[in-house]
């Protein structure tokens, strides 16, 4: 069915490698044969065939045709199953160790450490990335990569972050072993032929990945199922230097879908410091008033603590509309007229599932109708996908299967659907995506907003001072730890910025970068916000409703945008005046309850907080942070 490659040594290909996905007779090649790639491409791919020794070669076009023969070979591998409830949707089952980003595993090649992470904490592991010396990464690719792909198909995906003709688009090129990863490619970035002309240059971003399991591995039938893996050896590094990422042993999203948090924000930050933009763990939404004045928001959150619901909110405020522009990353520039504009640089959605319903996120339920890949939620026997929170009423009858294929039924010991499980849709079938969110400009930022998850002290909202302080209140985010990655529990984890697992450099010096931008002459920067829908009452219950309310807290921040005078201030920033945050019709939430000033708790928190700075950032962090801290400490003890 496909003709081996056998020995390659340097010489140029110039025999079609692939006869199509599933065999016959035409080759789904741009041209005859990878002499048409751009020059730089091909050095890249033959070193890539080389190293890991494929069966065959297929070259990514990004036609419909391809997309329906990634799908069926997909199918004969097992790894898909259709949901017929659903218009083109399937169903992906990983190995039960292979389910979150492996942040434990992520690391920063540089030569001097110092460029990757601030010095290591006295007593204990880096909280705030890893590094690994050239050295050490080179062995580690020899002891990982060769023949790793003996017996598997090579995927070559050309792609863009960004749309075609934004001075922030950024090109780049993916070698995988895993078909799932290229159907995944297909949705979250822009593959195609169209893409080769950003690649003659040789300035793209060079992606390697390989699940690690070569078809004539020995190993138990285990390690032989429908979704190979290597956990035990799993690596992903990245080397800024280079523009180049490496990953090994995961099939997973984050681990393997090269271009999103690999790309669009390990090695994206370092090249924006270095070219004086920013590259940011942010959603971006636009908010119409019903005035019709229009503002776009940027906002940073870890991961599972609703970013995608307030990307695609449904706003409970009359009058007011939400657009998305997009649900994870925003890459910002500041324009020649001193505006900060920002581009969504991905095509999808690759949202967590537990938790998405018509109440919580009418739009996701609307986009992942169709054409989606859903990984490790649960199955009905009707062909509907299933997962906690979705709240769709089963029919009398109807059974259920839990994401690792066993029978499951409500009020089983175990969820049925991993806490993890995810939805990868095109952007373009969500129906409130903004008429902007592909202009090439990018769309002129207002405001910026943290938040993460925190059950007291911190309030429903806040507005930072200026920007220095703007940059203090990110850098503190604190948040109850998600399954996005291998945390378990609902500890508070720092992270800075929601980049924590993310930075490309050193992040005292990312600190560094953002302060900068408020040095620049000519430049508007947008306002700066932190939000926490999740305060708790003594019960446990959340004191804020939350969802489509959300929009209360939207419209209060665009009022600040426009100028309005309607806060008062607090030792940690300017919250509304009280009657300047809409609470019509929610009879059951207290201001006084949303805005809490408990002494003991900000001086716990600045304690930690400054702990956490010494131990984590050292001498790398920006004297001016340490001058906001202090601000905030003296302010406290005025209470």
């Amino acid at each position: 069915m496909h003709r081996a490659i056998g020995s390659i040594g340097g010489r140029l290909l110039r025999a079609p490698l692939s006869r199509g996905l599933t065999g016959g007779s035409a080759p789904h090649l741009w041209g005859a044969d990878l002499a048409s790639l751009p020059p730089p491409v091909r050095q890249f791919v033959e070193e890539g065939i080389e190293l890991c020794q494929p069966s065959d070669v297929h070259l990514c076009d990004g036609s419909k045709e391809e997309g329906e023969a990634l799908i069926a070979l997909l199918r004969e591998q097992g790894v898909l199953h259709p949901l017929p409830k659903y218009d083109n949707c399937w169903l992906a089952r990983t190995d039960p160790r292979d389910v979150a980003r492996v942040e434990s595993r992520t690391v920063l090649v540089t030569e001097r450490e110092r460029d990757s992470v601030p010095p290591a904490p006295p007593n204990g592991e880096p909280q705030l990335g890893r590094w690994l010396s050239p050295s050490a990464m080179a062995e580690a690719q020899r002891q990982r990569f060769p023949g790793c792909m003996r017996g598997r198909r090579l995927f070559v995906i050309p792609f863009r972050m960004g749309p075609a003709g934004s001075a922030l688009a950024r090109a780049a090129v993916q070698l995988t072993d895993s078909a799932y990863v290229a159907a995944s490619m297909r949705i979250m970035t822009r593959v195609g032929s169209d893409v080769l002309p950003d690649l003659r240059h040789g300035d793209f971003v060079r992606c390697l990945h390989s699940v690690g399991r070569s078809q004539t591995h020995s190993g138990d039938a285990r390690r032989r199922s429908a979704w190979p893996c290597d956990p035990e050896r799993t690596l992903i590094a990245h080397l800024p230097e280079e523009l180049r990422v490496v990953s090994y042993g995961s099939g997973y999203g984050g681990n393997s879908l090269l271009g999103k948090k690999c790309l669009a924000l390990r090695i994206a930050s370092r090249m924006a410091r270095d070219q004086g933009w920013l590259a940011e763990h942010m959603l971006i939404l636009g908010v119409t008033s019903p005035s019709g004045r229009k503002h776009y928001v940027a906002a940073a959150f870890p991961s599972a603590c609703g970013k995608t619901n307030l990307a695609m909110m449904r706003p409970a405020l009359p009058g007011w509309s939400v657009h998305c522009v997009g649900d994870d990353i925003a890459w910002m520039k500041f324009d020649d007229d001193g505006v900060l504009r920002a581009i969504n640089p991905e095509r999808g959605f690759f949202g967590v599932a537990p938790g998405t319903s018509e109440r919580t996120n009418a739009a996701a339920m609307a986009a992942v109708r169709r054409d989606t890949l859903f990984t490790n939620v649960g199955l009905r026997s009707d062909g509907a996908p299933f997962w906690e929170g979705l709240e769709d009423q089963l029919s009398p009858g109807t059974t259920l299967t839990d994401w690792r294929g066993r029978p499951w039924s409500p009020g089983s010991a175990h969820p049925c659907a991993h806490p993890n499980s995810r939805f990868c849709s095109p952007a373009a079938n969500c129906p409130s995506m903004d008429p902007s969110w592909e202009d090439p400009r990018g769309v002129p930022i207002d405001a910026i907003i943290f938040g993460g998850r925190r059950p007291e002290g911190v309030p429903l909202v806040y507005e930072a001072f200026g920007w220095q302080h703007g940059v203090f209140v990110g850098s503190a985010m604190r948040s109850e730890a998600t399954a996005a990655a291998e945390h378990t529990g609902r500890r508070l984890l720092h992270d800075p910025f929601a980049m924590r697992p993310f930075f490309g450099y050193n992040a005292g010096r990312y600190l560094s970068h953002w302060l900068s931008m408020s040095h620049r002459s000519g430049v508007r920067l947008p306002r700066i916000f932190h939000v926490n829908w999740f305060l708790r009452d003594p019960s446990g219950r959340f004191r804020w409703p939350g969802f489509g309310h959300n929009a209360r807290v939207l419209a209060w921040i665009c009022s600040r945008v426009e100028g309005e005078d309607n806060a008062r201030e607090m030792p940690f920033g300017l919250i509304p005046r009280e009657g300047a945050l809409d609470l019509r019709g929610l009879p059951e939430v207290s201001y006084e309850d949303l805005f809490p000033l408990d002494r003991s708790f900000w001086e716990g928190e600045s304690k930690e907080l400054r702990r956490y700075y010494e131990e984590n950032f050292g001498e790398d962090l920006p004297r001016e942070v340490l001058e906001e801290l202090e601000a905030l400490e003296e302010r406290i003890r005025k209470i």
